[in-house]
């Protein structure tokens, strides 16, 4: 018989815990919440703007958004009826979906509801974005496939599927139902796209739609059954895939980011600080930027740093002590980006998908002290 710890017996220990649980559920959970709360401080900061930047007073003008997305085939609801009304609703319901995200309520149907308005807004003007934009679209499509909500969420106090999820996928179905009908969806909700990978936005929007009504059905009717547990295996391989492309895509952003500084004069003189901290664009605070640039040595080796630190993360995940220490100086870089160059939703972002690989200990320490600060919170009127 093959050794308990040969590699037919590790091979199925692997592959019982890729189908058997989902894995990284806190840190999944740290990525929904993280992911929502800048998308909604984003959409409540932008309020007073939201019709120059995406709505009826735009200069990039919705048939100019019609004539771009014709030839790149991107997806957005917005240009369906034009007009102020339903710009309106759907950045109302942008607003909605971020929250529910935030929370975990609902978490199928509001990440589904999520990416669909973030890709409204984002592909109506892409011209708008500082970076941070691109990682927040990408997200919204990764998070529609973990199980973001068994921690930390609304989700997680609800025992058993209730009626109310019934009512909500019925409604959700008519209302997909009668935008693949209706003549003003053009081809956004098309079944077949003329590039790779050939498939249109309506396979996924109704396959999302199918599996939620099955899931909710065995769940009612045979919580324990065979059926369920395939469902329940299928669902928490998904969840691991899409948690490995979420580590994937970071991995990447900090490589080409990194290799890409190396090539560049200005990060190889390390002065490549130096300049933005004398543009305007990027000193809301003009006189903290202006003792940063003064100061040639702290920008100097913060430049340098910046290089080593991102090209070099690839690496400190093999070894983990030196992967959070680094991470932990990332973050902190990307807090004082938000600061000192006025670059909030980037940076957030960016914090939000570093906590992918924050180790579960130091997450449940987070819990259990914002939990505590809450009880004072809600003890102190009492009293």
């Amino acid at each position: 018989m093959p050794s308990a710890r040969g590699p037919v017996a590790v091979l199925g220990r692997a592959m019982a815990a890729f189908t058997g649980r989902a894995l990284g559920r806190h840190q999944a959970a740290a990525v929904r919440i993280g992911f929502g709360l800048v998308w909604l401080a984003y959409l409540l900061r932008e309020w007073p703007n939201r019709r120059v930047l995406y709505g009826d007073r735009s200069p990039w003008s919705t048939g100019l958004a019609r004539q771009l997305l014709a030839d790149n085939g991107a997806f957005t609801v917005l240009p369906w009826f034009g007009g102020r009304p339903w710009f309106e609703l759907v950045y109302l319901l942008a607003l909605l979906a971020a929250l529910a995200v935030l929370l975990g309520w609902r978490t199928r149907a509001a990440t589904v509801l999520f990416l669909v308005t973030v890709l409204s807004l984002q592909n109506r003007n892409v011209f708008l974005g500082d970076g941070g934009d691109n990682i927040v679209h990408l997200m919204a499509v990764y998070l529609v496939f973990t199980r973001c909500a068994e921690v930390w969420s609304l989700d997680a106090r609800r025992p058993r599927p209730g009626r109310a999820g019934a009512v909500l996928w019925v409604v959700l179905g008519a209302a997909l139902a009668v935008c693949q009908a209706g003549d003003f969806s053009g081809d956004s909700l098309t079944w077949t796209a003329p590039t790779f990978p050939y498939l249109g936005w309506a396979p996924l929007f109704w396959g999302l739609w199918a599996v939620a009504g099955l899931w909710w059905v065995l769940g009612r009717l045979r919580p324990e059954g065979e059926p369920r547990a395939v469902l329940d295996a299928l669902a928490n391989m998904v969840h691991n895939c899409a948690m490995l492309v979420i580590v994937v895509e970071v991995v990447l952003v900090y490589a080409t980011a990194g290799w890409y500084k190396v090539q560049g004069s200005r990060w190889q003189d390390g002065t490549a600080l130096y300049y933005p901290l004398h543009l305007d664009y990027f000193t809301p605070w003009p006189g903290l930027s202006g003792l940063f640039g003064a100061a040639l040595l702290p920008v100097f080796l913060i430049s340098y740093g910046t290089v080593i630190l991102q090209v070099g993360f690839p690496f400190t995940l093999l070894n983990r002590r030196v992967k959070n220490v680094l991470l932990a100086v990332l973050m902190v870089e990307h807090l004082g980006i938000a600061v000192v160059l006025g670059l909030p939703v980037f940076s957030l972002a960016m914090v939000a998908a570093d906590a992918v690989f924050l180790p579960t200990g130091a997450l449940l320490w987070a819990a259990a002290r914002l939990d505590r600060v809450r009880r004072r919170m809600v003890r102190a009127p009492a009293a």
